[in-house]
């Protein structure tokens, strides 16, 4: 995932070239006027349109208050096996924890993570163990805010080597995003730069 980072923040040419290629831009006068341009777009104008101005809020319009993992939870009391079903049924990999009667109050999260390194490999019960007794508690969680720069939010998941962070406003927790959602983002907007230069040379601007 570094190697994701260091490629979109230092090499952002040879990662456009290689979108240009996987998405299939034929006419060779396109590819070179594409490329050029590339050459000499300065840092600022990226920052202004691209994936650097994208934020956490973003990603959670896309994904749409009614989405798999935008606002799943289950309650401290809940056992891991609920939790571990639950997370199966809707294919994600985390739940946010709350306590029970609190939706809003964020009391933890639990991940596949968990379940493996606390249940099956110390040969617990997940029937009998209950979701606070396993979960990464609240004030160890790293979380970010709705106003996260995407790119930010990346570096957090790496350093920490987390694949899902919580997304908190006002001390209340309004979502959680995955680095399957954050790299999506990234790649949309790596998208939509090149259609807005290829709609340029067309003369379309």
């Amino acid at each position: 995932m570094q190697g994701v980072i260091q490629a979109v923040r230092s090499h952002g040419n040879v990662l456009k070239y290689m979108v240009l290629q996987r998405i299939h831009i034929r006419e060779s006068t396109v590819q070179a006027c594409l490329l050029s341009h590339f050459k000499f777009v300065s840092s600022a104008r990226l920052e202004e349109h691209g994936f650097e101005s994208t934020t956490i809020v973003d990603i959670l319009k896309a994904k749409g208050k009614s989405d798999d993992g935008s606002w799943l939870w289950c309650t401290t009391d809940d056992t891991v096996y609920d939790a571990v079903k639950s997370m199966t049924q809707h294919n994600v990999g985390a739940l946010v924890v709350v306590k029970p009667g609190e939706q809003n109050s964020l009391a933890g999260i639990i991940t596949e993570r968990d379940y493996l390194r606390k249940i099956i490999v110390q040969g617990r019960s997940s029937k009998s163990t209950k979701v606070g007794d396993i979960m990464t508690e609240e004030n160890k969680l790293i979380t970010v805010t709705p106003d996260t720069k995407v790119l930010k939010a990346m570096q957090l998941m790496t350093d920490n080597r987390i694949r899902h962070i919580p997304v908190i406003n006002d001390k209340q927790m309004i979502g959680m995003v995955s680095i399957g959602d954050v790299v999506r983002a990234v790649v949309s907007e790596h998208r939509e730069e090149l259609n807005r230069l290829n709609a340029y040379i067309q003369g379309g601007y």
